[in-house]
């Protein structure tokens, strides 16, 4: 970036706005195609019930909730990795969080779909809500499933105001640029942004604020998710190193869905000149760091089943390694594990080919993490009479695949309404210009 000027920032920026190329639409049309057939897969399972999944007795809980788990997660990296850094002052952030803030949106959005279709009667939702009622009926609220409700709430708010407040300098960057319909949607998203002193301080006291906020908010909300399964008395569930592990989870895999993010974004916009080697090296070693926390609680769980001398825990750790689901086992710790020790290696640190495969296994081994969690403890619990199987149904899988649809139309759609890059953070970056003397 050291022979770029001002201008050319706002250029480049305002490049990836403008008209979408025909590889931009055919890959829209794939995503809305696969959406419309996990909306169709829903209506189905509306239609005919929860017969045609492979939920069962005794694990009730399957493909949805790993979902729902899953997307939490990814989302509440996000803000985490644009918040920490900012708080730190890594340089590298710049590029990056725009993308990072933006997954966690569209992330939220995505998990927030899976409870509804898991209710099954999605038209009685509001059940899980409190709110004032004529009837005096109030939701449990010793539920970690209603804590749920206002922990993904209260971060879907807060998260969205962080994104749109980082954004209103860009956007009213554009705005004084573009003309005709884009003129007036950013200016109704630049808030009457002027660049003044004034608001200059306003805006980086509200960033501070927010930033500082977010940081142990996130911490709690997804501590909350796993309380969802910690303060039960099932096997493999029933610990209290629950909450570091799926914090330090949710990191591991937002890191690497970023990095999935960033790698495309790079080729299809040509942002070569932003998005640089450096950043993908300081990504990559995020994620060995988190891969590291993740391989040492694996051993933890393992270690405290043994130590604490419960034939139940120890049967069930003997399961997951070795039981009928040993395959997805030691998948997930190939791509949590394994795999990402490679980023020891700087060469695979920099190279975007083998960056994204490994963030890919990665984001494969945190879904199989969760389905882990949840199928085969669930599967496997006291009795032996009470044990059963589980596998995906079609309809299942296609309202996963559909989830990853629904994501991708979200991210890309927002990549061409909004600044995908700060073209303020960015600028600061550069040299000051000099003055030409007269």
């Amino acid at each position: 970036m050291e022979n770029l000027k001002y201008k050319d920032i706002d250029e480049n920026i305002m490049d990836i706005l403008r008209s979408p190329t025909r590889a931009y639409y055919i890959m829209m049309g794939c995503l809305f195609l696969v959406l419309l057939h996990g909306i169709g897969c829903w209506v189905y399972l509306i239609y005919t019930g929860f017969g045609v999944t492979g939920l069962n007795n005794p694990v009730g809980w399957g493909t949805l909730i790993t979902n729902f788990v899953f997307w939490v997660g990814i989302a509440h990296a996000g803000t985490l990795i644009s918040a920490i850094l900012f708080l730190l002052r890594a340089r590298y952030r710049t590029s990056i969080f725009r993308a990072a803030e933006a997954m966690t949106v569209f992330a939220v959005f995505t998990a927030g779909l899976f409870p509804l279709i898991h209710v099954g009667r999605v038209w009685n939702f509001y059940w899980l809500i409190p709110y004032p009622n004529q009837r005096l009926l109030w939701v449990n609220f010793k539920s970690p499933l209603v804590w749920d409700v206002f922990a993904v709430s209260t971060y879907l708010t807060v998260s969205s105001t962080f994104l749109f407040i980082g954004m209103i300098p860009d956007n009213g960057i554009i705005r004084d640029y573009a003309r005709g319909w884009r003129k007036k949607f950013h200016a109704l998203f630049a808030f009457g942004w002027r660049g003044t002193h004034k608001q200059w301080h306003h805006y980086y006291s509200a960033y501070l604020f927010l930033a500082a906020l977010v940081t142990p908010l996130v911490l709690s909300v997804h501590s909350v998710v796993s309380w969802d399964f910690a303060m039960s008395i099932v096997p493999g569930w029933h610990s209290t190193i629950f909450a570091p592990y799926f914090v330090a989870g949710a990191i591991f895999s937002g890191v690497a869905m970023v990095g999935n993010i960033l790698v495309p974004l790079r080729k299809m916009f040509r942002l070569e000149k932003y998005i640089t080697d450096w950043h993908f090296d300081n990504m990559a070693k995020l994620v060995l760091f988190t891969s590291t926390i993740l391989f040492y609680s694996y051993a933890v769980e393992f270690f405290l089943a043994w130590y604490s001398d419960n034939p139940f825990e120890q049967a069930q750790f003997w399961y997951r390694a070795f039981g009928d689901y040993w395959f997805e086992f030691w998948l997930m710790v190939f791509g949590n594990c394994l795999f990402p020790m490679l980023f020891w290696i700087k060469y695979f640190r920099v190279h975007r080919g083998w960056f994204s495969v490994i963030c890919v296994f990665v984001n494969i081994g945190m879904w199989l993490e969760r389905f882990n969690i949840i199928v085969i403890s669930l599967s496997k619990e006291y009795e032996p009479y009470a044990w059963g199987l589980y596998t995906p149904s079609y309809t299942e899988i296609g309202l996963t695949l559909g989830a990853f649809a629904w994501f991708g139309l979200w991210l890309f759609s927002f990549i061409k309404l909004f600044p995908s890059l700060p073209i303020a953070e960015l600028k600061e970056m550069l040299k000051m210009p000099k003055k030409e003397a007269r």
